[in-house]
């Protein structure tokens, strides 16, 4: 019945979503690894759930309907893996490095979202761009650029800056 379903979405939206035959599709393996990092400390909050639709729609250019398609295939797939190289191995084929880079970015705009950083979610982040080629620096410069664009920046960064200036 499930795949009677997919086969319908499919044919609405012209394109493969979740299933065997998604499992090909960046998009889905994109959102089911925004997913496994906003689920790393064990509960997708609602900031984090919110970040993650927006950014399917703001980055990807998808419409609401379609970008909730692809949340719920990704949400379903990253349920039925095993591990991450699934996801990143679709990624590494058809990214860029730079789009790689930018969706390390993205991964952490969504741990970001709920104004915590739990060292799973530091953790599965760092393990997602090693398996994409991202290198130690580009994750950390993604991370602080991630960062910029949150209104409150953690306590730790804080610190930082009064030791720097003081």
């Amino acid at each position: 019945m499930l795949d009677a379903f997919k086969d319908f979405l499919r044919n609405l939206s012209g394109g493969p979503i979740g299933g065997s035959a998604g499992e090909d599709d960046p998009l889905v393996a994109a959102a089911a690894l925004l997913f496994h990092v906003g689920e790393a400390d064990g509960t997708l909050t609602e900031a984090e759930g919110a970040k993650l639709r927006e950014l399917l729609i703001r980055e990807y250019r998808l419409d609401p309907w379609r970008a909730e398609q692809v949340r719920r295939a990704g949400r379903e797939a990253d349920a039925e893996a095993v591990d991450l190289f699934r996801f990143t191995h679709v990624l590494m084929r058809h990214w860029s490095a730079e789009e790689r880079v930018r969706f390390v970015e993205l991964l952490w705009e969504v741990v970001f979202a709920d104004g915590e950083v739990h060292e799973l979610e530091d953790n599965t982040i760092w393990r997602v761009a090693e398996l994409l080629g991202v290198s130690g620096r580009d994750r950390m410069l993604a991370k602080r650029e991630a960062q910029s664009k949150v209104q409150t920046p953690p306590v730790q960064t804080a610190k930082v800056q009064t030791q720097e200036h003081g």
